[in-house]
This record gives structure tokens, C-alpha cells and sequence, in this order.
């Protein structure tokens, strides 16, 4: 199993109100994905709100579930002041599986400046 550290940076969203595609897991090779960083940063003159969302396509069995994965939010409508930065995943990190995404949306188009460190596990 090869270990690719890289770092995937986008200013979002490019409408807002609609969800953007930061980062999608690779499925081919065969890829799971640890997000060990994310910040995001407001590059507008006011304050702004931000969401960011982890879309699973993949089905798991946890605690004796059986079900699909589902979209869950991982930050919902987060004031974000002029100028502030902030880390999106406190206190942890997150995994994804093949064909997962991480997308993000603002309440102001493209001033929302998101920088994401992986490590792509294949």
C-alpha cells in the first residue's frame, strides 16, 4: 500500500446556495482517503456562512446496520467573520471511501478560500 500525501485548494463556490465538489476519492487504483486537515478562509468584506458536506456512495455496516452510507453534513451554516480563518475538522481526522466527496457552499460566491491536506491510501 503506497501513502501520497497532497494538498487540494480551491476558492468556492462558484454559485452560491449550490454545493461545489472540493475532492472526490479516487476509485481507480483503488483508493481510501484520510482528510487530515481543512481550512477555510473568508475572502469577502463581510461576514459569510459556509456548509461543508461529506457525500458517501458506498454501503457499510456499522453497529449491525446494514444500509447505505448516506450525505451527512460535517459543518452546517458556520459564520465565518471578514478575514477569519478556520479549521473545519477539530479535533480529528476523517476518512473516505472510494468514490466519496467533500463539497462545500457559502452564502456569497467565490470569496470562501478552502485548502484541504490528504493522504490518499492505494
Amino acid at each position: 500500500m503506497a501513502n501520497t500525501f497532497k494538498s487540494v485548494s480551491q476558492v468556492m463556490p462558484a454559485s452560491a446556495g449550490t454545493f461545489e465538489t472540493l475532492y472526490t476519492c479516487p476509485t481507480s487504483p483503488a483508493t481510501t482517503t484520510v482528510v487530515i486537515g481543512l481550512m477555510i478562509a473568508n475572502e469577502h468584506t463581510s461576514q459569510i456562512t459556509y456548509s461543508i458536506k461529506h457525500v458517501s456512495t458506498t454501503s457499510a455496516s456499522g453497529n449491525g446496520r446494514e444500509s447505505n452510507n448516506q450525505t451527512t453534513f460535517l459543518q452546517k451554516n458556520i459564520p465565518l467573520a471578514v478575514g477569519e480563518t478556520k479549521q473545519a475538522l477539530v479535533g480529528g481526522k476523517h476518512v473516505m471511501n472510494q468514490g466519496d466527496l467533500i463539497s462545500v457552499d457559502a452564502s456569497v460566491t467565490d470569496k470562501v478560500s478552502v485548502t484541504m491536506s490528504i493522504m490518499e491510501i492505494t
